[in-house]
């Protein structure tokens, strides 16, 4: 048994197509009826950007900070 997959993706994905199968999960759809509210904006010196509550996690890749909020 193998356990690696290989996932069609579009050319602009730069990205390696054979991941792990651990990484690969079902995609759930929204539940009927729940309402997605999207986050308030903030005006800060003109700009509208987002105000985060809390930080939840925090990776490096790359070089590049991810956070998770």
């Amino acid at each position: 048994m193998t356990n690696a997959i290989e996932l069609e993706l579009l050319s602009s994905i730069k990205i390696h197509p054979i991941v792990n199968i651990k990484k690969v999960y079902l995609y759930k759809p929204q539940v009927e009826g729940q309402k997605k509210v999207p986050p308030k904006l903030v005006i800060i010196k003109g700009e509208e950007k987002f105000e985060v509550e809390k930080i939840l996690n925090k990776r490096v890749i790359r070089e590049k900070k991810k956070f998770l909020v």
